[in-house]
């Protein structure tokens, strides 16, 4: 089998060079401040990017809509952040409210459990979801720290509680913006969480912290063995204000992170590699990260470079956007497509995986501010719309959870 990093550069020697926008006027110090990261920073899964990490049935997939005419399958949904499949049971997590919520497949909601602690302020709260066979795995903020946690589910599908609540990685940097907080299972077992840089730009590029990074740990919270920076949860660095993480069927990882005023990212992630923030926004223009500069110039093709740990050099994105097309959230690896969920620009951007560097938009500006795209078992797409957040013009049906078939 071809290593994801072999399987990476052939696609991109065969793709077309990064297609770049218009350069935005920053606003203030930070725009791209989090989930607005809408103003760049805005504010998954296995080979299939289900949430819960399972492949599984995909026969049934052909019963749902097509994309231009999705399934709206629940409604009246509060500031809904992360989507995870237990079986086919879908759970869906409410950021201000703390509430875990149970949704059927017919649309009928109710609430599993509520987390108390979380503490809803700004773009802080309850974030990502994800599921590891009976258990539950949360991410939150609670009051000076983000913690990730999990609980057992009990009973079956229309009737699911949570057992106790046990803490697994607690300490983690905290914010009113810049969070991260997606949670995912890998094709390897372990546990990925992504953690934004909350507002210290500089902790990005500082190994020994936290914040700015993708995490990996075991489904207990441990440092795996095999970690790129030794006795560290840390396995890549340089990262703003990654939300979207997914991988292919062959293993390679995708990140989506949120630029801050000039440029979003879609990623390919290394072990121990280093994205660049906050000395890069987007392709470098230094000439030595294998990119082109940001304005689309000769080598832009985003071909990057397979930085180790300590090597001191920038990956640059395979894919990049202008802020107001993208502040990229949620992300699902299909069999032949990346779909990213944009918040300030309201449409969903779809990468097909042979050719890394070529997007196309669906939806702008039809449903609002996406929050998380994810793949169910059965193979249809599940959406989440993000009006009611603060930021967005909700309708009287928002916020709503959509479904059709890749």
């Amino acid at each position: 089998m071809r290593t994801p990093a072999l399987r990476r550069t052939e696609r991109l020697l065969t793709g077309a060079a990064i297609s770049c926008a218009l350069l935005l006027t920053a606003c203030s110090q930070d725009s791209n401040s989090g989930e607005d990261d809408d103003q760049g920073a805005d504010e998954t899964g296995t080979a299939s990017a289900s949430a819960d990490g399972s492949s599984g049935d995909r026969t049934e997939a052909s019963a749902a809509p097509a994309a231009d005419s999705p399934e709206v399958v629940a409604t009246g949904l509060e500031s809904p952040w992360s989507i995870a499949f237990h079986g086919q049971t879908m759970l869906v997590s409410e950021r201000d409210s703390g509430r875990i919520l149970e949704v059927s497949a017919g649309g009928d909601v109710r609430e599993v459990g509520r987390i108390d602690d979380a503490s809803a302020s700004g773009e802080a709260g309850l974030h990502g979801l994800a599921v590891d066979d009976d258990r539950l795995y949360a991410f939150y903020a609670a009051g000076t720290e983000n913690r990730i946690v999990r609980f057992d589910l009990r009973g079956e599908a229309g009737d699911l509680s949570l057992g106790e609540e046990e803490t697994i990685v607690d300490g983690l940097p905290t914010a009113n913006f810049h969070n991260g907080g997606r949670l995912a299972f890998g094709p390897d077992g372990m546990l990925y969480a992504t953690l934004g840089d909350t507002g210290d730009r500089d902790s990005a590029q500082d190994e020994d912290a936290l914040s700015g990074k993708i995490l990996r740990m075991t489904p207990d919270g441990e440092v795996p063995e095999d970690n790129p920076f030794g006795d560290s949860l840390v396995y890549s660095i340089g990262h703003r204000n990654p939300q979207g993480l997914g991988w292919d069927d062959e293993g390679t990882m995708y990140a989506a992170e949120f630029g801050q005023d000039t440029w979003d990212e879609l990623n390919v992630i290394d072990p121990g590699g280093n994205y660049g923030w906050p000395e890069v926004e987007g392709i470098a223009e230094d000439g030595d990260s294998g990119g082109g500069n940001a304005n689309g110039g000769e080598g832009g093709d985003g071909a990057g470079t397979d930085a180790s740990a300590g090597g001191g050099e920038f990956i640059d994105p395979v894919q990049q956007w202008s802020t107001d097309e993208a502040s990229p959230s949620g992300l699902a690896v299909t069999e032949e497509s990346i779909l990213i969920a944009g918040l300030r620009g309201e449409r969903l951007h779809e990468v097909g995986l042979d050719d890394l560097a070529d997007s196309t938009a669906l939806w702008t500006g039809e449903y609002g501010r996406l929050r998380d795209v994810v793949q169910a078992p059965d193979g249809s797409l599940y959406v989440l719309t993000n009006n009611t957040d603060g930021r967005g013009d909700p309708g009287p049906d928002d916020d709503r959870l959509l479904r059709f078939a890749p």
